[in-house]
C-alpha cells in the first residue's frame, strides 16, 4: 500500500519561510512526476508546483520567485521551500505522487492527507 506524508506547515507571520517535506512509502516501481497542491477555504484545489523524475519544474504565477520545489529520489521525497509568504498563501497544502506500481498497470496517482500553513499578516 502506497502512503504520502506531508509535513512541515505551521502558523508563520507573514514574510516568513516555511520548508514542507513530503515522503512516499509503501511497495511501488517507481515515481513519476511530484507536486504540491493547495486548497484555501472556499476555493478548489490548485497546482502549486510539480517537478519531473528528471528535475524539471513547473509553478503556479503567484509563487514564482518565492517557492522552490525539490526532491530526492533516493528517499522518494519531495519538498517546497516557501519563502516571502503572504497571507493569500493559507491553505492546506497536499502532496501528489505519479506512481508506477508494476509493469502492467498504468501509473496513477496518490495523495497525502495534507498539512495546514496559516500565513498571519
Amino acid at each position: 500500500q502506497v502512503q504520502l506524508v506531508e509535513s512541515g506547515g505551521e502558523l508563520v507571520q507573514a514574510g516568513g519561510s516555511l520548508r514542507l517535506s513530503c515522503t512516499t512509502s509503501g511497495r511501488f516501481l517507481s515515481i513519476n512526476d511530484m507536486g504540491w497542491y493547495r486548497q484555501a477555504p472556499g476555493k478548489q484545489r490548485e497546482l502549486v508546483a510539480s517537478i519531473t523524475r528528471g528535475g524539471s519544474t513547473n509553478y503556479e504565477d503567484s509563487v514564482k520567485g518565492r517557492f522552490t520545489i525539490s526532491r530526492d529520489n533516493a528517499k522518494n521525497a519531495v519538498y517546497l521551500q516557501m519563502n516571502g509568504l503572504k497571507p493569500e498563501d493559507t491553505a492546506v497544502y497536499y502532496c501528489k505522487s505519479r506512481i508506477s506500481i508494476n509493469l502492467f498497470l498504468n501509473a496513477m496517482d496518490y495523495w497525502g492527507k495534507g498539512t495546514l500553513v496559516t500565513v498571519s499578516s
